[in-house]
């Protein structure tokens, strides 16, 4: 598993080498959606990660976000969100993140979350611990709500969702250090992996936003569950991921309000 991984983080590492040429270059925009986009650069990402991948581990097969959205979930498949903060990168800020896990025997076995303007990679492979940049992270150990900087996002149904996101974020403000929202739910996750979270929120993600980084945090030490504490799995509508000191406090300012 560890060679498998090692192999698939350099491919990861390649692939961002696309995102960087392209960061300050003009960027062909197309819309998925109000507020959904895709750029040439998610579509270049993903067709070299599914060439790469598929040499690396033959007969896989693949769950990414641009060309195989629907693909049915079966052992020794690969989960990839090519460029997740794809509004950050049309709008050149840094907070871009690609996401690659793969899944098999029911579980997600590996994850590399790369942010490559950051120059930051995040890698796991199941009970082999998380690493940034080839070094241990764990999970911060802060225990007070107080204390804790949170981090959220915002779907892009967004119209759906408001009052719930509204009404959830007046509670956690009030009640936290701080909220950031970078964007990016791949970002996120990897932050609150290395400690620099104590928690992260979010609800209406897709597999390719949140499978990585569930096992990043899991394996720096946090806890992810829906909130609730009802247990997470990839087709969760919502996620909750914390240092796992903080995650009942933090599970009761989101749940009162579900959506």
């Amino acid at each position: 598993m560890q060679s498998l991984l090692e192999k698939a983080t350099a491919a990861v590492l390649e692939a961002g080498e696309i995102i960087r040429e392209s960061y300050n270059k003009p960027k062909k925009i197309k819309h998925k959606g109000r507020i959904d986009l895709v750029t040439e650069t998610d579509l270049a990402v993903e067709k070299f990660l599914k060439a790469k991948l598929a040499e690396i581990l033959p007969g896989s097969s693949f769950l990414a976000e641009e060309t195989s959205g629907d693909a049915e979930l079966v052992d020794r498949t690969w989960i990839i969100d090519p460029l997740d903060g794809t509004t950050n990168f049309a709008h050149g800020l840094p907070m871009v993140a690609t996401s690659v896990a793969l899944w098999d025997s029911g579980q997600v076995v590996l994850g590399i979350v790369n942010l490559p303007i950051l120059n930051e990679i995040f890698t796991a492979a199941r009970g082999g611990g998380a690493f940034m940049n080839g070094e241990p992270i764990h999970v911060s150990d802060c225990g007070s709500l107080e204390e804790s900087l949170i981090a959220t996002g915002f779907p892009y149904a967004i119209e759906e969702h408001v009052d719930f996101i509204t009404d959830a974020l007046s509670r956690v403000l009030v009640k936290t250090q701080g909220v950031r929202r970078p964007g990016a739910a791949a970002f996120d996750l990897a932050y609150t992996a290395c400690g620099r979270y104590e928690g992260y929120y979010e609800n209406s993600l897709k597999p390719w936003d949140m499978a990585a980084g569930w096992l990043l945090v899991e394996e720096a030490g946090g806890r992810v569950t829906e909130y609730g504490l009802g247990e997470f799995n990839l087709y969760s509508p919502m996620i909750l991921a914390t240092n796992a000191h903080i995650h009942e406090q933090l599970d009761g300012l989101i749940q009162p309000k579900l959506i």
